[in-house]
């Protein structure tokens, strides 16, 4: 598979996730005790287990478009922007407020982690004390996403880190990070995505490099949007 095409699975299987979250949510949340609940919770849970086939793509194709930029600075700066740009849409998709520090976007956490790669790397062909150094700062980065409270925190930068160390052995690499995800995360519903990354052809694929970035705020707005019409008239 090209990165092309994990990219779009990455979406559509984030899509399905947040729909989950900001629509179904309501109910559980507005009608828990009533026959309305079950339904509504059951087709939450399952949202919620197709979604987590999203975050390891991303994080895959986070690494593999760290390995080709020709422009790091350039990478972190996009990163940072859509971050800052998708912080209130965010917020009112999942906590119905324009402003809410409970969490941050997970483009602060791919920042992060593309953070510590860069600071990793510079180390990479140094000395024993300036790999030391590296793997601190590296640590320092997944630090910096616990404390600003980003999309799966300090957890996501590791596992980004997993993926960046062993990139040169894909079944290793594919088994460490389910592995890191079940462990961190709690989570043992990724193993899609680990079969779809050993499955990448290396290939770049057809698609605008620039969807994600813009596909990120527009359907939390829509999500939002929809959030408040059913609100209102539920």
């Amino acid at each position: 598979m090209s990165g092309a095409a994990l990219k779009r699975i990455a979406v559509i299987t984030m899509l399905v996730d947040h729909i989950g979250v900001a629509l179904f949510y309501i109910f559980t949340s507005r009608y828990d005790g009533s026959a309305a609940f079950a339904g509504a919770d059951m087709i939450y849970q399952t949202l919620r287990i197709v979604g987590r086939t999203s975050f390891p793509l991303f994080c895959f194709l986070l690494v593999e478009g760290f390995l080709h930029t020709s422009g790091v600075g350039k990478y972190l700066g996009r990163l940072f922007l859509f971050a800052l740009l998708s912080e209130v849409p965010f917020d009112f998709a999942f906590y119905d407020s324009v402003w809410d520090v409970t969490m941050q976007n997970v483009f602060f956490t791919l920042f992060f982690g593309v953070l510590a790669m860069t600071v990793l790397r510079r180390s990479e062909e140094k000395g024993t004390l300036w790999k030391t150094a590296g793997w601190i700062g590296a640590l320092l980065c997944a630090g910096a996403a616990h404390l600003l409270r980003t999309d799966y925190s300090w957890k996501g930068v590791v596992l980004i880190l997993v993926l960046y160390m062993l990139r040169r052995q894909r079944v290793l690499s594919c088994l460490a990070g389910y592995a890191a995800m079940c462990i961190l995360l709690k989570d043992s519903w990724g193993f899609p995505a680990f079969f779809l990354i050993e499955r990448y052809n290396g290939q770049k694929g057809k698609g605008s490099k620039y969807f994600f970035y813009v596909f990120y705020p527009v359907h939390l707005l829509v999500l939002a949007g929809i959030r408040i019409f059913v609100l209102k008239y539920l």
